[in-house]
């Protein structure tokens, strides 16, 4: 079931570098070792689906699947368990505002009903799922819907009660953050510091400003609980999935950086004040995509969908390749003339394996590329460093086409640009033309070398600014052995 980097023709199965990670929790960059030996439990946040999901929201998941896909080609066994969040969702990300579900129920004239909900979550979750395939996103162990494990939900509420750490009021039930002392230590929030009006919401009836919703409730829709009829609040929905899929511990929890603050940091105090064990050990966190210097949101309606993108002439596999060249860690800014550049490398990459290997039968991976790729994919999900080496790979003529093939191929079962699936098809998916450039401008020329003195020095963010300067000068960039090699787009 799961493809092992030790199963395949493993020259490294001795030397194998460690996993490095980093960690919110610790704020360092830790050596990954899970719980049990050869076993991850990893829980990634998973969509709200009241509308199609942008392709900064697609980031999550496209980071996700590259470190499942590392874990297995470091010998892991992966659980991934990614929910679907169709109810107790609120706009404010937190305790006040509407349900997005019924958002989306207003949007498309549908009945306010539970009925209504699902199936406004059937559709949504259909476009998302279609979403991940294009992308090349490996399938969930397991896809949880929250309007499914309400009675987990009511069960944990119910702990936290017995253990007087929440209570209710008027409006709902809510966790006391007073009652665990640790309560922010997730990217080092000050909870003495916050007030009402900032990041939480003023609400006379909660003993803390930081105090927030286990159960809401809704005197005509929803579902029955001890406390009256209602919804659970968005955080419990997450901690009674997570731990009713793998236990009581898990190994890693993922999700964006603006999950940090508040919804992460519920997590973990409800999670904890509950089992008194620590709830995740590695948390992990990708960045924004921006556009124009603010990042994607529906509320702002700057949002770009995968299907916009596909309306473009691009692919989802060039979408997915742009986001590698941009470390997880580092914000990206959107342009569509980065995203051709993308496409551009890609469907030069397809042409060498489809045209230049294609009657070349699969030989071995190389040893050496082998284990470079994989301390390089090691250090933190360096996936930019990754297709530097693919490109370094591509241009080497020490190495035997048919082993060229072979490594190619084995890169792509971390980077899951589909290449795999291209070499049993022989058809490239990306159509984008370019013209080699003869002689680049001087100034074009200062930025390559100011762009490969970043990337030397790992200064992603200043990278990437860089590259997309020169998409809007009208080259398109991608890495090489020499440092980098610049078209002029048509």
């Amino acid at each position: 079931m799961f493809p092992l980097f030790a199963s395949m023709s493993d020259p490294t199965k001795d030397a194998k570098p460690p996993l490095l990670l980093s960690n919110t929790l610790t704020g360092t960059k830790d050596r990954f070792e899970p719980l049990r030996e050869d076993f991850v439990r990893m829980y990634n946040c998973g969509p709200t689906v009241y509308d199609y999901a942008h392709i900064g929201n697609l980031r999550s998941y496209v980071f996700a699947d590259v470190l499942r896909r590392t874990l297995t080609v470091n010998g892991f066994k992966v659980m991934q368990v990614v929910n679907v969040t169709d109810v107790g969702h609120l706009t404010s990300d937190a305790d006040d505002g509407d349900d997005k579900m019924t958002v989306g129920l207003k949007r498309e004239g549908l009945p306010r009903t539970l009925e209504g909900m699902k199936q406004l979550a059937n559709i949504y979750t259909a476009a998302w799922l279609e979403d991940l395939e294009a992308l090349n996103i490996k399938t969930p162990s397991a896809l949880p819907r929250a309007s499914e494990h309400v009675a987990a939900d009511v069960a944990l509420i119910e702990t936290l009660m017995q253990k007087e750490v929440a209570y209710t009021t008027v409006d709902g039930v809510y966790f006391d953050v007073t009652k665990f002392p640790e309560y922010g230590k997730l990217g080092g929030i000050d909870r003495t510091a916050l007030k009402d009006g900032a990041r939480v919401a003023a609400n006379d009836h909660k003993r803390n400003p930081a105090d927030f919703a286990l159960w809401k409730f809704n005197d005509t829709l929803g579902w029955e609980s001890p406390w009256g009829r209602g919804f659970p609040g968005w955080h419990i929905e997450c901690s009674a999935m997570a731990m009713e899929y793998l236990g009581k511990e898990l190994d890693i929890h993922t999700g964006g950086i603006d999950h940090i603050g508040t919804h992460h940091n519920n997590e973990i105090a409800q999670s904890e004040a509950a089992t008194g064990k620590p709830f995740a050990r590695y948390w992990l966190h990708n960045e924004h995509i921006r556009i124009e210097g603010t990042k994607f949101s529906k509320s702002l309606r700057n949002a770009v969908t995968l299907r916009q993108v596909k309306e473009h002439g691009i692919s989802a596999l060039a979408y997915r390749y742009w986001l590698l060249g941009g470390h997880y860690k580092s914000p990206m800014n959107f342009s569509w003339s980065a995203l051709e550049g993308a496409a551009t490398a890609l469907r030069r990459l397809q042409r060498v394996l489809v045209e230049e290997l294609a009657k070349t039968p699969t030989g071995s991976v190389d040893a050496t590329y082998a284990q470079r790729f994989l301390e390089t994919i090691n250090d933190d999900l360096d996936t930019p460093g990754a297709l530097a080496l693919a490109w370094q790979l591509v241009k080497d003529d020490n190495v035997q086409p048919a082993d060229k093939r072979a490594t190619l191929l084995h890169f792509d079962s971390v980077l899951g640009i589909g290449l795999r699936e291209l070499a049993k098809s022989g058809t490239q998916t990306v159509s984008l033309q370019v013209v080699p450039a003869a002689e680049l401008p001087q100034d074009i020329k200062t930025l390559v070398e100011e762009r490969d003195a970043a990337r030397a020095d790992k200064d992603w963010a200043k990278a990437d600014n860089i590259r997309d300067v020169l998409q809007t000068r009208g080259y398109s960039v991608e890495d090489a052995p020499d440092g980098a090699r610049v078209t002029k787009t048509d």
